[in-house]
């Protein structure tokens, strides 16, 4: 009984030391020299200053930004409640926020079809892109609060749009965070006096 009690916390010891220590440490090791972006989150940086990630959403507002999926991750793209709401499509409060959103969209774009993501959220609430039908959908505000013809905007919008992996795997997507750095970028937005 004794040899067997031994052994057994040898082996706990040993396989804690190995599993729990060496191994995830290793691993880190390997993934952060052999991919040091994708191991660190694939950060953005602008003037020594991280501004965001570009594998994590982030809220945008105004006019003058294209704006991402809606987020049901905690209060807006908060990673540690990262998860979709749970609400079935007959859900009355999921209608009355898909209403709303939807007739403030309409707004923009009056009988415009508006594309289903950006009127709903992704499985983890986090997803940094949108479809470029989303991105097309809100091309029109965008030029019009950055006083840029919609046709430069599209050219920065094609710039951005991610084709499927290999060729058929996924959709095409636009990455929200860097199609706002890019605008910023190339038409700043101008202050009213």
């Amino acid at each position: 009984m004794k040899k067997n009690l031994t052994t057994a916390l040898l082996m706990t010891v040993a396989t804690t030391v190995l599993l729990g220590i060496v191994y995830p440490a290793l691993v880190t090791g390997l993934a952060h020299a052999l991919f040091r972006d994708k191991a660190n989150g694939q950060l953005i940086v602008r003037n020594g200053q991280v501004i965001g990630s570009r594998i994590i959403g982030q809220p945008f507002s105004g006019p003058a930004y294209f704006h991402p999926r809606p987020s049901a991750a905690g209060n807006g793209y908060d990673a540690a409640n990262s998860g979709g709401t749970n609400l079935g499509p007959t859900n009355q409060k999921l209608i009355d926020r898909i209403r709303a959103d939807a007739s403030a969209m309409q707004a923009d774009n009056p009988g415009t079809p508006i594309p289903i993501d950006l009127l709903t959220s992704s499985a983890s609430g986090l997803d940094p892109h949108i479809s470029p039908a989303a991105a097309e959908f809100q091309v029109m505000r965008v030029a019009r609060a950055r006083g840029v013809a919609a046709d430069r905007i599209r050219i920065l919008v094609a710039e951005k749009t991610q084709l499927r992996q290999l060729g058929f795997l996924g959709e095409p997507r636009v990455n929200v965070l860097e199609l706002n750095l890019l605008l910023d970028e190339r038409f700043p937005v101008r202050m009213k006096d």
